[in-house]
């Protein structure tokens, strides 16, 4: 199914203990609120993992990224369920049967709160 200017597209995650400490040996990001509970017993979430919700979202269509911009609007914990979605602002048929896309996107966490927005733009082969 080919997109469309104002398609909406979502993914959902919960992320787990076990999530933030593989991202954190691959990323190496040891900030010590990614090693050490909080008095609820949950970690912080990596706001790079966090963001890997659009990017799912363009790699499920096979967007090859030029540009993405991110805002961290606040934390995520260990055990949230985070909503991503994204919308199509621009979907144009190029040379050499490429797609320009732009989309803009909004993540909210299991209690309706903004954590994460901002837009990708970039190339579909």
């Amino acid at each position: 199914m080919a997109l469309k200017v104002g398609d909406k597209i979502t993914f959902e995650r919960t992320f787990s203990v076990e999530d933030v400490e593989l991202f954190t040996k691959i990323s190496g990001d040891e900030g010590v609120h990614h090693l050490t509970p909080d008095d609820q017993g949950r970690l912080v979430v990596q706001g790079l993992l966090t963001a890997t919700l659009p990017t799912k979202i363009g790699g499920d269509n096979n967007v090859m990224a030029r540009h993405m911009d991110f805002e961290f609007l606040r934390p995520v914990f260990t055990e949230d369920t985070i909503r991503c979605e994204a919308q199509i602002e621009k979907y144009e048929k190029q040379e050499k049967n490429r797609i320009a896309i732009i989309a803009s996107f909004i993540c909210t966490n299991q209690k309706g709160k903004e954590v994460l927005k901002g837009g990708f733009s970039g190339v579909i082969l």
